[in-house]
């Protein structure tokens, strides 16, 4: 007699790729799913049903109403609430597979914390929205040996491309220098929903490719345009001057001790993270605060309005300040009423 545990997985089990061997693979897996937007939550959904052991799912926001068009997991009532992404998502998840584990953690990825997130894991999804954060992710996969894979989208295009370090092409191979100025996101150009979901499929795919030990394309990059029904791939070459990957050298991974700000292009936003980790009691933070402004708390974050800006405090000290693209003025602000 099948199990109830076959049972779920047995349409998965059938295909020969895979079947009970790999099947048994994916349950002992461990995958850190970076960033729960638009790939995160097709990306998260994908592997949770598909029966991966431990799902880590890291995110540093909360949701709005405006993610619901194309971030699959969430609904109204998480908007309302303004759910941490991460909190969110692990519920939702929750609710389709209760055998596995889904961790949901609310932490903005940093030099300082991102080896501690990924260690033990098997793989590493990217579904992050920005170029630091992906030169972060590679300098620390490649320095731990872990295989990840790239997406990303903006507009009606996408790409995808899975890495394995000391084997293929990273990422800083295919795109040696962050850009000195801000790109342009979603925020910015738009995205559909579409190309959000093809680009996340693919890497869900190539995933369960490596967690079952089937062959992946790895160093193969694959781009989309769903508008102009185009489909690419070509192959990326492992640079032999590349300071990632040849050269070990891991600039954006020494970044560990500093505060900073950055402004949320597109949303009329600034992001402050102190340096370090904060433990911030924010029932405290709210009563002191009230004295002064509107504030509200869910138990996972603060928001506090007063004079035109909003400002969203998590318990680890990270702040978005919403009202301002000036990191002057947003500093000033977080000085001014959280006072690390």
């Amino acid at each position: 007699m099948s199990s109830p545990k076959s049972d779920r997985y047995s349409r998965q089990i059938l295909f020969e790729p895979i079947g009970a061997k790999g099947q048994a693979a994916l349950g002992k897996s461990r995958v850190a799913v970076v960033g729960c937007g638009a790939l995160g939550t097709v990306i998260a959904d994908k592997l949770a049903r598909a029966g991966v052991g431990v799902l880590k799912i890291i995110d540093r926001d909360f949701v709005e109403l405006d993610n619901l068009q194309r971030q699959t997991l969430f609904n109204e009532e998480h908007a309302r609430q303004k759910l941490p992404k991460a909190v969110a998502a692990a519920e939702a998840l929750g609710a389709v597979n209760s055998e596995i584990v889904i961790e949901g953690e609310v932490l903005d990825v940093t030099a300082a914390n991102i080896e501690s997130i990924l260690r033990g894991c098997d793989l590493a999804m990217d579904a992050t929205d920005n170029l630091e954060t992906r030169f972060l992710l590679n300098d620390a996969c490649v320095k731990m040996g872990i295989p990840w894979i790239h997406g990303a989208a903006v507009g009606s295009c996408g790409q995808e491309m899975p890495i394995l370090p000391g084997e293929t092409a990273c990422y800083r191979c295919s795109l040696v220098e962050s850009p000195s100025g801000p790109l342009q996101g979603c925020d910015v150009l738009g995205v559909l929903s579409m190309v959000t979901g093809i680009i996340a499929d693919i890497q869900s795919t190539h995933a369960i490719q490596i967690l079952t030990g089937n062959p992946v394309p790895g160093g193969t990059m694959t781009y989309v345009d769903v508008w102009e029904n185009e489909f690419l791939q070509f192959a990326v070459e492992r640079r032999q001057d590349c300071p990632a990957c040849v050269k070990g050298d891991f600039t954006f991974l020494d970044r560990k001790d500093t505060s900073w700000s950055t402004s949320l292009c597109g949303r009329n936003a600034v992001q402050i993270s102190p340096a370090g980790e904060k433990e911030l009691d924010l029932q405290d933070l709210a009563a002191s605060l009230a004295k002064v402004g509107e504030v509200e708390s869910n138990g996972y974050l603060l928001v506090f309005r007063v004079n035109g800006h909003e400002i969203t405090v998590f318990p680890t000290g990270r702040a978005m300040i919403k009202g301002t693209t000036d990191e002057k003025v947003a500093r000033s602000l977080y000085s001014k009423y959280i006072g690390l």
